[in-house]
């Protein structure tokens, strides 16, 4: 559940090590002081210290890798006591309680990792902040499961403390559902909001590329109506035997017609508008633009999605470029529709950038990487498959469809 800044050797060696403390520090307490002195102080000597380790080692901040840790502590706690108490109820070897354990461990990292790790991480990345009081939740039950465990007499013969223990599993799991069903509705808030604010800005940009549209037809219109004086002018020019002075006037009069000429990106008219919207953008902040853009009028998918796609993969890239000094900046775009289509937009990025478990960069900053899940989102309902990478000094974002 949690992203890790460490590459794989290393988490490993620090696992090992991690594990040798737990192993060593368990076996000294036991002969010290028995099951019942470890289990008062195993949240000490082992669920502190590995939370601080699991923070350390980790990409997220201090509350969610504590409400992270802390809420796999309490689900394993729980589990290992209920367990017990079931192999002792039923008189079974305390083998069968460990192979009982494994799998369970087993099935639960399996369970978290299929179903609950991408909508975990979604959440961590959409709504970075409020973990703090959320945090609270786990602190609390496991701050409550040592002050059972310290009463008098054993807990594990105790059948009140156990009662007292499962009875606040009930308001627990509902307590987690209700914070859960929460930030998912404050995602899909948040993903309702920019999708009505990228809907916003292509009605804008179709708005202003029929402004240049009408622009441009008014200047032709106007051309059209002068040309009658520029014939006369020209043959009058050319009868004079003048035709330096001809050829120039016309080269004139040719240029004009080029400045007013629009320019069409492609066929499709809503990529179009995010087209020619972006690249004014860019090229209005001193952002070069190469494309180089060949699509089919009729699209596979829906032409307002993949609007959505461009027109986050090119703001992007244009935040990305006035990061830099002027002379470094530029924004490269591919995109073809045959024999499928593929999109490669990329830009400068001297900067240092890291990835997640699913290849898609981290966002550093509250509210940022919004973009990415949205063209993440795009990819797996559509069945592209998208890439991101850093290399040579330059980011990169390549989708094929």
């Amino acid at each position: 559940m949690t992203e890790f800044r460490f590459g794989r050797r290393k988490l490993l060696c620090i696992m090992a090590v991690c594990s040798i403390w737990v192993i060593a520090s368990s076996l000294m307490i036991l002969c010290l002081g028995g099951e019942l002195l470890l289990l008062r102080v195993f949240f000490f000597t082992i669920s502190i210290p590995s939370t601080l380790l699991t923070y350390w080692a980790a990409n997220d901040s201090p509350t969610q890798a504590v409400f992270n840790y802390t809420t796999q502590i309490m689900v394993s706690a729980l589990s290992a006591s209920m367990i017990r108490w079931l192999t002792e109820s039923l008189g079974l070897s305390i083998i069968v309680n460990v192979l009982l354990m494994c799998a369970f461990y087993i099935t639960a990292i399996y369970l978290e990792w299929r179903f609950l790790r991408r909508p975990f991480r979604i959440l961590i990345k959409v709504i970075p902040s409020h973990w703090g009081v959320l945090t609270l939740i786990p602190c609390v039950f496991c701050a409550y499961l040592i002050f059972v465990s310290s009463w008098p007499n054993s807990y594990l013969e105790n059948f009140p403390q156990r009662i007292y223990v499962y009875a606040a599993i009930i308001p627990l799991v509902f307590v987690y559902i209700a914070v859960f069903k929460s930030l998912v509705a404050q995602y899909k808030a948040q993903m309702e909001l920019q999708s009505a604010t990228l809907l916003t800005m292509q009605i804008s940009a179709l708005k202003e590329k029929l402004q240049k549209v009408k622009e441009v037809e008014e200047d032709i219109r106007i051309q059209r109506h002068d040309l009658r004086h520029q014939f006369q002018t020209v043959t009058e020019l050319v009868s004079r035997g003048d035709q330096t002075a001809a050829l120039d006037f016309l080269d004139a009069a040719q240029k004009r017609l080029d400045e007013h000429q629009a320019i069409r990106w492609c066929h499709p008219p809503i990529l179009d508008a995010v087209f020619s919207s972006y690249f004014d953008q860019a090229k209005s902040q001193g952002i070069p633009v190469e494309s180089k853009i060949s699509l089919p009028d009729v699209l596979p998918v829906d032409e307002g999605e993949l609007a959505i796609v461009l027109a986050n993969a090119l703001e992007n890239a244009i935040h990305a470029n006035l990061k830099l000094p002027a002379a470094h900046r530029m924004i490269r775009c591919k995109m073809m529709g045959t024999p499928s289509i593929m999109l490669e937009i990329s830009n400068p990025y001297i900067s240092s950038c890291s990835f997640d478990h699913d290849g898609l960069p981290v966002a550093r900053q509250e509210g940022h990487g919004l973009g990415v899940q949205s063209i993440s989102a795009f990819c797996r309902k559509n069945g592209a498959v998208c890439q991101f990478d850093l290399a040579d000094g330059w980011f990169r974002l390549r989708l094929v469809l």
